[in-house]
């Protein structure tokens, strides 16, 4: 075992103690990670993920990525390709463990026959809405179907017929045969088998019936030899069907299943049927709109798969509610950064500044540092010119009490530059600030320029050499903590202020930024270029500096 004592929680102290009591070996540990394949990743499997790799990892033993694609009406290969990319951004591999469910079909359709040919299951003609109804509520038992009864040999020809695709969709089900008067409405004869024609992205046409999600889950956590197969605390009720199939069906292992509260992150929705809404009305440009808590998402707005481990790390793994503050997630993404990006200057609300006392063909290159805490990350060369353009926010005409910028007759220094004084404020016709003139103290570059300070310190771009950037500014979707709790339909909570657009301009060297390149654009937070849009300068803003980062105008 090498995990550290600050991973340990309930799921690992289990481990520990099958390990001791001999009920697996060490270096026997097995877990899985099995999503389905009908839309992208969110942040709550990133803890999934983080949780059954790291458990493998952490005790030297294998994790399986296994696909759940039972239902191929909803699947798609594009998942299959996206969840795979996914897994392996966030750092984790399975080498040659990577199964689909479906490549145990027949295995499983032979496992249904056995509980059919042991009278554990029956082929039941009743619709999906009578079943409902016999099934019964949580104060009444249920009602057996009237086809409860049939015999094996019957049941074994309808389910061989039902395979032969004699029968039309939805006509006839398989069902296991428990307990129509158990506590648990899990139990009392559950959904084994349904009838669907659709072509299925793995295996085509070659089946017109699918298994049901918990049969063969459990099955296929059995084949694999899975010894720790961890779910969230929505399937702890479906527990005893879990084992109820393990027992009665020939295996050569028997898995167990165990269970830890899910995420549920303020400000988002981590429902892949409500996910699905966002992107299928266009709420969302698509699965990796930066707004997203995808993790295609969370990639595209510019995260580290470091930030994101971290921020699994420190939520932990429990059984409790997991309501986590989206600031927290914020702040890893925000300490990762600040750490391994790159510094520079980007003016998002661009207002020209006319330097009076410097020539117009003037061009100095000033060295500014990348980082200022890592001298590994270099200096880069910034043209200093006449024409500048600073932030429209950085200058105030009748300016608020405290406000530390740019005024009339003011003065402010200019990022690893000089100290400039604003002579003159130029208005266009309908009295809107379109200039600035100012001035340069030419004795004020450098480290220790003179004794004489102010109080401002602002970003700047030469309007000669900077270069035209779209900036995309990213808040959070919704407007509440917990849309998906609130009565009534939660896309009446979108944020409409979510994304904000800025034309503005950027330091030259930004334009030879790779795609997926990050920043922290000084004064204003961290960003990222869009991966998906190569062929513009586009930057995504990541996070904010501080942790009301959606409240840019409010800094000083």
């Amino acid at each position: 075992m090498s995990h550290e004592p600050s991973k340990t929680n309930f799921i690992r102290q289990i481990i520990d103690a099958d390990i001791a009591s001999g009920r697996i070996a060490a270096g026997g540990v097995r877990t899985r990670f099995p999503p389905e394949p009908n839309g992208y990743l969110h942040i709550g499997h990133a803890k999934s993920i983080c949780l059954n790799f790291g458990i493998a990892r952490d005790y030297g033993g294998q994790c399986n990525l296994r696909f759940d694609d039972t239902n191929p009406a909803k699947e798609d290969p594009e998942f299959v390709a996206a969840i795979e990319a996914d897994v392996r951004w966030l750092g984790f591999d399975w080498g040659d463990h990577l199964y689909f469910a479906s490549d145990y079909f027949e295995a499983l359709y032979a496992c249904a026959e056995e509980l059919i040919a042991k009278g554990l299951a029956y082929v039941d003609d009743l619709s999906a809405e009578a079943i409902r109804e016999y099934r019964g509520t949580l104060t009444e038992a249920g009602r057996a179907s009237p086809w409860r009864e049939r015999s094996v040999a019957e049941n074994l020809d309808l389910f061989r017929r039902m395979r032969a695709g004699e029968f039309d969709d939805g006509a006839r089900v398989l069902r296991a045969k428990i307990d129509m008067a158990a506590a648990n409405i899990n139990l009392r004869d559950p959904t084994l088998y349904r009838i669907r024609r659709a072509e299925h992205h793995q295996t085509g046409n070659a089946w017109c019936i699918y298994p049901m999600y918990d049969f063969a889950h459990a099955l296929s956590d059995a084949f694999e030899g899975i010894t720790h197969s961890i779910c969230t605390l929505e399937f702890e009720d479906h527990r005893p069907l879990y084992d109820w199939l393990v027992e009665h069906v020939t295996l050569a292992s028997r898995p167990r299943q165990y269970e830890f509260s899910r995420l549920t992150l303020q400000y988002a929705v981590t429902s892949k049927r409500r996910l699905t809404r966002l992107v299928n009305e266009g709420i969302v440009d698509a699965w990796d709109d930066p707004r997203m808590p995808t993790i295609a998402g969370l990639r595209r707005r510019g995260c580290t798969p470091a930030a994101i481990r971290a921020f699994c790390e420190r939520i932990g793994v429990t059984k409790s509610d997991n309501l986590v503050e989206m600031e927290l997630l914020d702040a890893c993404i925000r300490e990762d950064l600040d750490a391994t990006a790159p510094r520079a200057m980007a003016v998002l609300r661009p207002l020209k500044v006319v330097l009076g006392n410097v020539a117009e063909d003037h061009v100095e290159y000033l060295a500014l540092p990348n980082h200022p805490k890592d001298e590994a990350l270099g200096e880069r060369q910034v043209p200093f010119t006449r024409e500048l353009w600073i932030d429209r926010e950085d200058f105030a005409e009748h300016p608020p009490k405290g406000f530390k910028r740019l005024v009339p007759g003011g003065e402010v220094r200019l990022r690893g530059a000089y100290v400039i004084r604003c002579d003159e404020v130029v208005h266009d016709a309908d009295g809107e600030v379109i200039e600035l003139r100012a001035s340069i103290d030419a004795s004020t570059l450098g480290a220790n320029p003179s004794d004489r300070k102010v109080k401002g310190v602002i970003h700047w771009v030469s309007a000669r050499f900077g270069v035209p950037a779209e900036i995309r500014l990213y808040d959070r979707l919704f407007n509440v903590p917990f849309p998906d709790r609130e009565e009534g339909d939660f896309l009446a909570f979108i944020n409409p202020a979510s994304l904000a657009i800025a034309q503005g301009v950027v330091e030259p060297v930004l334009a030879a930024a790779d795609v997926g390149a990050r920043f922290q654009f000084e004064r204003e937070g961290y960003f990222c270029r869009d991966a998906r849009e190569p062929a513009r300068l586009v930057f995504n803003r990541t996070v904010g500096l501080r942790d009301a980062w959606s409240k840019v105008a409010g800094r000083t």
